[in-house]
Parts: structure tokens; sequence; C-alpha cells
């Protein structure tokens, strides 16, 4: 895990009406560290933290699968209750009104320590935390798509907020044979927000193939 230390929220302070889910972040955060559970801030606050604009859903954070029990523990003895839905991917904790993803599965694969190692760390607000590589954020979000789930919004608001931190060579090799994935990154190209030709011979506006760049401008989260 590499440690920038940089304030990710510094640049737009928090509204009153997040202000309930940051601190469940920062507790679930501070919590799992101090218990030395393994884990990355995920999901569209991981977006926010690198970035991205203030377009926030939920809490999500991944561990690997043998760790869910230790977590659990941990979550639980600071007064969440955490309950497994029908989903298997993932366990949820609640505090509460509030709902907290804690996911082992993601769309690309199982989180393990080299998806963790990839993990930038950047201070949330006061707490210095294990955040997910914008590589792997992008990944995930191309990965879900799929016939029933296939909104590209979301997609194209992640691919403008990090193209500038995002290795598109491990994002094309990762996203081979999935075809709703390769469509993604084809329209991502076609549509100019990251420069060079993509496997399938589509090119943005840029000059350097392979490289992401761009005008700079910052997209939405999902």
């Amino acid at each position: 895990m590499r440690s920038t230390a940089v304030n990710a929220f510094g640049a737009h302070e928090a509204h009153d009406d997040l202000r309930p889910m940051l601190e469940a972040l920062k507790e679930i955060a501070a919590a799992l560290k101090a218990d030395g559970v393994p884990f990355a801030l995920a999901g569209s606050y991981a977006v926010y933290a690198r970035g991205g604009a203030r377009s926030l859903h939920d809490v999500d954070f991944v561990v690997p699968v043998e760790a869910i029990p230790a977590a659990t523990s941990s979550l639980e003895r600071r007064g969440f209750r955490v309950a497994q839905p029908p989903e298997d991917w993932l366990v949820k904790a609640y505090k509460g009104d509030l709902a907290i993803d804690v996911i082992h599965v993601l769309a690309h694969g199982p989180v393990d320590d080299e998806m963790l190692a990839r993990a930038d760390e950047l201070r949330v607000e006061s707490v210095l935390m294990p955040v997910l590589s914008a590589t792997d954020l992008l990944i995930a979000k191309l990965r879900a798509l799929a016939e029933h789930s296939c909104d590209l919004e979301p997609v194209l608001a992640v691919a403008r907020t990090l193209r500038e931190q995002v290795d598109l060579a491990e994002v094309d090799a990762d996203c081979a044979g999935h075809p709703y994935a390769e469509a993604a990154m084809f329209l991502v190209r076609r549509l100019g927000i990251v420069d060079g030709a993509g496997p399938w011979g589509e090119r943005g506006s840029g000059a350097a193939a392979g490289t992401v760049g761009g005008t700079g401008e910052r997209g939405g989260a999902p």
C-alpha cells in the first residue's frame, strides 16, 4: 500500500447531510485499523477521496474473505450490527439508519492482498486510510456492466474523474473478453475521455496511444 498522506476532503468540505455517513466511514476505518484488519475504502467515497464530485450514495469497504470474521467482530464491538444479506459477496454493517457494505468479492474478482497492496493511503478528513487504486475502481465499474445492468453514466463519470490516475493497459487487459466492459471502454475513447488507441483500434482525441489525458476536467462520481 502506498502512502500519499493527502487530505482527500480538503478541497470540498462535507455537507451537513453527509456528516452521519462520513462519521460512520471514519469510525469503521479507525476500528479496522486498530484491530489490524486488512481493508480499503471503495465505491463512490473512494472516488470522492480521489478528487471526484460529491455525488455520494453509500459507503463501501473491501476486505479479503478470510478477514470477514475479524471485521465483523471489530465492528460489532463498536456498536454496529452486522448481517449477511442474500448476496454472498458482502456483509452489511448497520448503525441506526445507516448501512455500510463490507465487500469481499468485486465484479472483477475476490478482494486479495495484491488488490489491497495497490491501494493508496489517503487522509479522509482526519483519518488516514487505504483507498482502492483508481485502476481497480474503474475496472470494478466496468466489469459490473451486464445485460440488465448497463448504465454507462456512472462509468463515464468515474473515467472522467480518475483518468489521470488510471493505468489504461491494466484496464484493457482486465476488460478483455467482457463485451459490455469492452464496449464501455470503446465509448470512453470515442468520446475523447482518454487518449490513445485501444485494443479495438479506436482512438481518442489525444496524441499518444496508451496514455491517459484530456483537458483535465473533472466529472462526477457515481
